[in-house]
């Protein structure tokens, strides 16, 4: 009877705690999303991302994401008190029927009550588990009647987000890491920078959308396996080279929300953050509009003629921010992994094959990472990324020129 006693304490203590637990969730977590107010960096430290020594889920900013918080604690109640009923009766069996106080084994065949018993609680059981996940599941699923649509393809490693419907349409960017590599450090070699609040997890392009509206993110990726991830949207989707996947969420707080690529995509894969940020439909528009004036500002015309300085400083920015992380800021790539620019037949011979490479990819010779083609950037960016390769380091020097006309003869 002690004992009885004690496993009913353990199994009020425990629910107790579970209650309180659930109590402590930011009030906004605990309801629907869509009646809940205020910003989202209120409940997470003003980062939008992971909170230091949090132990639960990120608190919800999407509907869909409210139910998922709700499944995962009502389903961990469920396990908790099949863990506490099964191991009770089992321990206390064992105790209360011991050898050595003069218990003896039983001996009996099958019972059709324990039988059907055990057959149809755990079917409950699984049902009462599986009608709402299903709900949620199918919800996830539903990306019609979306207001906004996005692109979004990985790509090591860097994330390429186009505007596809709804208002932006048109709008184009590459978001890449922005915590700077002092902060980073490299094997070997300790940071030189103290690291800031959002190390890791902040970018120079964040993708920008309206609250309370649908956005709908179809991904696709375009060397290997990535996965678009933002934990407060309760939003994972794989990006498959040669596949089109998508997602959907709707932001009920403006605010800063912070995830990551998803799946183990290779050397620098801790190094795509995504982030989003959600704003107020003015707030919106006016990003909108000052985002195409920068397009078409950087839009420029193909035929022009540049000059082989204007072309090596262009392409020096283009070369840190696209290539450098594989084939390093010196040209010499990392054996064994990533070709060398520096002293490359490739890069040293004709032009053609050179633009080839950058504008469809290919395999790199006898290294196994891939090179993922590059025709996303512009042909200014191209011809101006191709001309510094040609004249840096130990590279043929001066008067190896590649113009963005060229570019465009070849993409045809």
């Amino acid at each position: 009877m002690k004992l009885a006693k004690r496993l009913e304490s353990l199994m009020l203590g425990l629910a107790a705690t579970v209650a309180t637990s659930l109590a402590g969730a930011p009030a906004w977590a605990q309801q629907p999303a869509s009646t809940a107010t205020g910003t989202y960096h209120a409940a997470t430290g003003g980062t939008g991302g992971p909170t230091p020594h949090e132990l639960n889920l990120q608190p919800a900013a999407t509907q869909i994401a409210s139910e998922i918080y709700s499944l995962h604690n009502w389903m961990m109640i469920v396990c908790l008190i099949i863990f506490v009923a099964v191991f009770g009766v089992m321990f206390y069996s064992i105790f209360k029927h011991r050898k050595s106080v003069g218990h003896k084994a039983a001996t009996f065949h099958e019972s059709t009550a324990v039988e059907i018993a055990w057959t149809v609680v755990p079917f409950l059981i699984v049902i009462g588990m599986a009608l709402p996940a299903t709900r949620t599941v199918v919800g996830m699923k539903d990306t019609s009647n979306a207001d906004i649509t996005i692109k979004a393809t990985g790509m090591q490693w860097k994330w390429g987000y186009d505007y596809l419907n709804g208002e932006g349409e048109g709008i184009s960017f590459i978001s890449n890491l922005a915590t700077p590599r002092s902060q980073i450090g490299s094997p070997g070699v300790e940071p030189t920078e103290k690291r800031g609040e959002n190390y890791l997890i902040e970018v120079d392009n964040e993708v920008v959308v309206p609250v309370h509206k649908k956005i709908r993110i179809v991904t696709t990726a375009n060397d290997v396996i990535h996965a678009w991830m933002i934990p407060a949207f309760g939003v994972k989707q794989d990006a498959i080279p040669g596949f089109v996947r998508d997602t959907w969420f709707k932001s009920e707080h403006t605010g800063v929300f912070r995830g990551n690529c998803a799946e183990l995509c290779g050397k620098e894969h801790a190094f795509m953050p995504i982030v989003v940020r959600v704003v107020t439909a003015d707030e919106y528009t006016a990003w909108v509009d000052k985002k195409k004036k920068e397009m078409a500002a950087l839009a420029d015309d193909p035929n022009k003629t540049w000059t082989i300085d204007e072309l090596k400083t262009k392409g020096e920015k283009v070369y840190t921010a696209n290539c450098a992380v594989c084939h390093q800021a010196n040209g010499k790539g990392v054996p064994n992994a990533f070709a060398p620019l520096d002293g490359s037949e490739v890069v040293n011979g004709p032009k053609a094959p050179q633009i080839d490479v950058l504008l469809h990819g290919k395999k790199s010779g006898n290294y196994p990472a891939e090179m993922p083609a590059w025709k996303q950037l512009s042909d200014t960016d191209i011809a101006a990324v191709i001309t510094y390769t040609r004249n840096n380091w130990s590279n043929k020097p001066e008067q190896n020129i590649v113009q963005p006309a060229e570019i465009v003869a070849a993409r045809k």
